[in-house]
């Protein structure tokens, strides 16, 4: 069996809260081949709750702490694709990373894996089956589409 190949392209645009402050929201493009494989039912929301500046942002160390959660995380889904980062929202006191995975036993066993060299983190979590994945049809549409025609 072919190794599913996960594309590695984001982008970002600002939303809104619905207190209107400022959220900035970065996407993973091209996932119609991941969704329609059918087996990515389970949406997981990772939810980092901090203290906001005051635009909404957390500091520049939470920040850097909050990146290198990412990239771990990243690097893990990767190498053994049981999930899929399809969105990060971050503003508004909170950061909240979207994952589509296969398993939530072997989410969890993962996530706590990638997350054992860190500090204990403020995370709390939030799982639903979505498998016609609605909130990544929702998120998509605030990507801005570029109009490079000239």
């Amino acid at each position: 069996m072919a190794r599913l190949k996960i594309p590695n392209e984001w982008w970002t645009a600002p939303a809104e809260s619905e207190d209107g402050q400022l959220i900035l929201v970065t996407g993973r493009s091209g996932l119609n081949d991941v969704k329609a494989t059918g087996v990515f039912v389970y949406r997981i929301e990772v939810n980092w709750a901090y203290t906001p500046d005051e635009n909404g942002m957390p500091d520049f160390a939470t920040s850097k702490l909050m990146e290198q959660v990412t990239e771990a995380l990243e690097a893990e889904f990767s190498k053994d694709p049981v999930a899929v980062n399809t969105g990060i929202y971050t503003g508004a006191g909170e950061r909240n990373w979207v994952f589509y995975t296969r398993s939530l036993h072997i989410f969890q066993r993962k996530i706590n894996t990638i997350l054992q060299p860190f500090e204990t983190l403020p995370l709390t979590f939030h799982a639903e089956e979505d498998p016609d994945w609605e909130e990544y049809a929702e998120m998509s549409q605030c990507e801005v589409q570029s109009s490079m025609d000239d």
